[in-house]
């Protein structure tokens, strides 16, 4: 048969995550400790509003940049975390898709886009697509914010560079000193920062600070589907500085001639979704988080997150992968690190889950590792 895919489609590969969530629909019983996204259903008040939408009649397009009052909420919620007089804000497809949205907006092939090394799997892959390169910077093995990495690879072809605070699959949170570092060089070369902070709500030990309060060349992108447990609504969104003007009218752009707007009733919900108080969520996701590094540091090395849910936890002996592989032979779902990161010595614990899946998988994953109890 005669070559008919693109070249672009050879430069990435199906999402790990992706294949451990097809997997575990095949092993009914098995300890899922993969999927990130909250183990609570949407609030009720939340799902009423999406159905008033839906037989309210709002089942049509909306404006690509979003439902003009979900819009003007998200502009003065920007204003008051940024400091920013005139944020210029778009409803996306999920945070996912604005990232490809920035993206699609700012890279050119050969392009260069500095990474923090362990990543968020999409950052690569959207990257390669595009055919841009990616610079990784390691931050093992404390994973703190490379500043001093991040500077030492920048270059004339440095377009952007990513951040990801709480970070997945470490659960690091930035500090403002890191943040501010980092603005500091960004602002020496003028280079655009994408910030994700779609897991800022799930700080466990103070606020998460964001480098839009202290850096205006900054796309920053949040989302609503893990605050309010609805990942399959497809919402986030994103804000720029008007410095950043011809990047937003962009990525408002590309929309128009692929999925047009984020779905409307889902938008109507949002808007209410915005004055619930999510503070018991955290609360419980703060002691999951306690139960789940209490558990696994008695065996593992493990640097305690402080946001977001997922322990990034060392492989003992082995290869992120082959310890994965024990685990899921032993009936736990877990990610291989080598999927966030250029090394493979980690694997990814999710600790979404009830309190009961989080201590089987633990009773299995301990048991794989010889030590004292």
């Amino acid at each position: 048969m005669r070559k008919i895919l693109a070249d672009r489609v050879g430069r990435i590969d199906a999402s790990g995550i992706r294949k451990v969530f097809a997997l575990a629909q095949t092993m009914p019983g098995a300890v899922n400790l993969s999927i990130g996204q909250p183990d609570f259903d949407a609030p009720e008040l939340i799902k009423q509003q999406a159905v008033a939408a839906i037989q309210g009649g709002f089942n049509r397009y909306s404006q690509t940049t979003g439902e003009p009052e979900l819009v003007a909420r998200l502009v003065e919620l920007t204003r008051s975390q940024t400091g920013w007089q005139e944020p210029m804000v778009m409803v996306t497809c999920g945070v996912s898709g604005g990232i490809v949205l920035a993206l699609m907006a700012l890279v050119d092939p050969g392009d260069e886009v500095i990474i923090q090394d362990p990543y968020f799997v999409i950052y690569k892959h959207a990257v390669n697509l595009l055919g841009g390169r990616c610079v990784f910077v390691d931050s093992y093995p404390d994973f703190r914010l490379p500043v001093d990495g991040i500077a030492k690879v920048i270059t004339d072809k440095t377009k952007l560079i990513i951040v990801n605070s709480p970070c997945n699959p470490t659960g690091v949170v930035y500090t403002q000193e890191e943040l501010k570092a980092l603005a500091h060089i960004a602002a020496q070369r003028q280079i655009v920062v994408l910030s994700d902070q779609i897991y800022d709500s799930f700080s466990y030990d103070g606020p998460c600070p964001g480098i839009g309060a202290f850096y205006e060349w900054t796309i920053v992108l949040k989302g609503l589907g893990k605050s309010y447990g609805v990942t399959g609504w497809r919402l986030g969104y994103a804000a720029v500085h008007p410095v950043l003007r011809p990047v937003f009218e962009a990525m408002a752009m590309i929309p128009q001639y692929t999925f047009v707007c984020a779905p409307t009733p889902f938008q109507r919900a949002a808007i209410a979704a915005l004055d619930l108080d999510i503070g018991p969520y955290i609360q419980a996701y703060r002691r999951k988080r306690d139960l789940v590094c209490s558990l696994l540091a008695r065996r593992f090395e493990l640097v305690r997150p402080s946001g977001a849910f997922y322990v990034f936890v060392k492989a003992p002996g082995s290869t992120g992968t082959e310890f994965v592989r024990r685990a899921i032979e032993k009936g736990v779902l877990v990610i291989p690190g080598g999927v966030f990161s250029e090394r493979d010595t980690h694997f990814r614990v999710s600790f979404a889950a009830e309190d009961a899946t989080i201590e089987r998988g633990a009773v299995i994953l301990n048991g794989l590792v010889e030590g004292p109890d």
